[in-house]
């Protein structure tokens, strides 16, 4: 067949010759019938199954912008795979164009100014690689496999947020293709506006081909690991929890996961694939300053295992790699909440009773220090006061399980929605939860929406958590 079939932003079909197609873009073209498809169309979340009209495996800034002129002059949906990992599966779309970033993952520092350069596709594997040879980090996410790119479009938080703030707080730069297929620079002197939308506002307003940070001294050795509780005791844990980590230094970190135990050696047997109530800690700074901080959370309750200890940042930034594979069927619910308090504890408990998985999980993230620095309106991520965010995340491996995770997640998600903030974290949100991103951003929605309207007026970037111009 010497025609390829798209879908058009209207929704309708268009055909357009193969010779065309290779006459137009640059880069490797991976089409349907290619037998390296299905691998290249694979994503994080197994649970996203689309099948793209083509693939353009990019290796450079030109053959981002042929590929966004191509979309544009044929009005073809467009998507931007980077890592990946987006838990609805937007870098994927059914008979679209797909710029895949995989072959872009260079990372290049400039010691002298303290900054990285940082490509679209590169992991956060990918640059803890490279800066932790200095002790050096850009304060990113808790999963090394993650992509860089989406994870600074929605905002970026993780084990240093506390003490340098969101990984979009530490950006200060990033060439992009917009929908004109222009090439432009956005920081702090040019591009402004544009500048602040990237900033949290997601993919909506340009192709991003390099991103630029600034570095903060971190490890290469930290304080960190995780003491183990049994379930039965998550209201005694987590009352004590809440009392010491609101003030706790901005160097600390600690999140709590709800659980089954997996079979981590630290854990004894007996207790694998039972209930418990996991306490994720990282300290970034002294040693020595870290046992001493840490010592509180370690004396709380009578944990069944502890294993706290000296070890590499890039360790603990993969920690948690073997629980978040690639493969498995995912589905999340998220918000936020100003207090973990005892009407939400018993919520939680009642959900931890009925896992529908032994992979299926409820984290609680506390989110402050640093980050409580930026303004609301000074980027579009909006909640900046300390809080704690909480995911549902279920994960499963059958798809006979979808509808039982998906109404266990949601329902636990309405039991806590009266206790919650209001705010999302628009990298939590899942497939089909679109109408939420006004609750993301809030007051800032109508700036980003201008913004939208004078970059992007015709909405070519709608293949994301859109906002519509």
């Amino acid at each position: 067949m010497n025609l390829l079939s798209f879908k058009k932003l209207d929704g309708n079909t268009i055909e357009v010759e193969k010779s065309k197609v290779i006459d137009a873009l640059t880069g490797v073209l991976i089409m349907p019938d290619a037998e390296n498809f299905d691998e290249a169309r694979t994503i994080w979340n197994g649970m996203i199954d689309k099948l793209p009209g083509l693939i353009v495996r990019v290796s450079n800034q030109k053959d981002v912008v042929n590929a966004v002129n191509f979309a544009r002059a044929h009005n073809i949906l467009l998507a931007v795979k980077s890592g990946g990992h987006n838990i609805a599966g937007k870098a994927l779309v059914d008979d679209g164009l797909v710029i895949d970033f995989s072959s872009m993952q260079a990372v290049t520092m400039n010691l002298g100014e303290n900054t990285v350069k940082v490509a679209p596709g590169a992991t956060l594997a990918d640059i803890d690689h490279v800066t932790q040879q200095h002790g050096l980090v850009v304060p990113t996410g808790i999963n090394s496999t993650t992509g860089i790119a989406g994870l600074t479009l929605g905002g970026g938080f993780g084990w240093t947020t506390r003490k340098f703030g969101l990984t979009i707080d530490s950006l200060i730069g990033v060439s992009m293709v917009t929908a004109a297929g222009d090439i432009i620079k956005a920081n702090a002197q040019e591009n402004v506006d544009v500048f602040w939308a990237v900033r949290g506002g997601g993919g909506n307003f340009g192709v991003v081909t390099e991103f630029e940070f600034t570095l903060h001294q971190a490890g290469p050795e930290v304080l960190a690991g995780m003491v183990i509780h049994p379930f039965s005791d998550a209201k005694n844990v987590l009352t004590q929890y809440q009392t010491f980590i609101n003030t706790a230094p901005e160097e600390l970190t600690c999140w709590v996961v709800m659980r089954k135990a997996p079979p981590l050696p630290f854990i004894p047997e007996e207790w694998h694939g039972k209930e418990v109530l996991i306490m994720a800690m990282c300290y970034v700074g002294d040693i020595n300053d870290g046992q001493n901080a840490t010592a509180g959370l370690r004396k709380i309750g009578h944990p069944i295992a502890e294993a706290v200890g000296p070890m590499p940042f890039t360790s603990w930034q993969a920690a948690f790699d073997p629980l978040l594979t690639e493969g498995a069927r995912n589905y999340w619910k998220s918000l936020d909440l100003q207090d973990v308090d005892n009407d939400v504890v018993t919520e939680i408990e009642k959900a931890v009773e009925t896992l529908p998985s032994d992979e299926c999980e409820i984290f609680i993230a506390h989110l402050g220090g640093a980050m409580a620095n930026v303004a609301p309106e000074g980027t579009p991520w909006i909640n900046r006061q300390t809080h704690f965010t909480v995911n549902i995340h279920t994960r499963w491996q059958k798809a006979s399980d979808d509808e039982l995770c998906r109404n266990w997640a949601r329902q636990l998600h309405s039991n806590l929605t009266p206790h919650a903030m209001g705010s999302v974290y628009v990298n939590f949100i899942p497939e089909g939860d679109e109408d939420s991103i006004a609750h993301v951003y809030g007051a800032n929605f109508e700036r980003l929406k201008r913004i939208k309207q004078h970059i992007d007026p015709n909405n070519l970037f709608r293949v994301n958590q859109n906002i519509v111009p």
